[in-house]
Formats: C-alpha cells, sequence, structure tokens
C-alpha cells in the first residue's frame, strides 16, 4: 500500500462534501418533529460525494 494512500485532492474533497451531508443530515434529524426533508438533502450530498470522488479520480486528481 503506497505511503500516500487517500491523500489525493479527489479524496480529500470527497470526504469534505461526505462530512458536510452528514451534518445537513443530523441536523435535519435533530428539528422537533424531525424535518426529513433536510435529512434526505443530507443523504444526497453524501451520494454526491461518491460521485464528486469518481469524477474527480477520472480526472487524474486521484493519482500521484
Amino acid at each position: 500500500m503506497s505511503a500516500h494512500h487517500g491523500n489525493t485532492p479527489a479524496a480529500w474533497t470527497a470526504v469534505v462534501v461526505g462530512l458536510l451531508g452528514f451534518t445537513v443530515g443530523g441536523i435535519g434529524l435533530m428539528f422537533d418533529p424531525a424535518q426529513m426533508t433536510v435529512f434526505w438533502v443530507g443523504v444526497g450530498i453524501v451520494v454526491a460525494a461518491a460521485v464528486v470522488f469518481v469524477v474527480m479520480d477520472r480526472m487524474g486528481l486521484g493519482d500521484h
């Protein structure tokens, strides 16, 4: 395994977008009553993080 495993712009961008999605989803669940629309927006952002990673990786930003 590479010493720089995961330290690519594609990986870091996907992690940041994924954390944003989890944060939005968590905030949606904290409302009383739970705002399921906000929760599902968070889920969509997490899915978008995976798409962003794949696109950036194919653009060459996932390699060292």
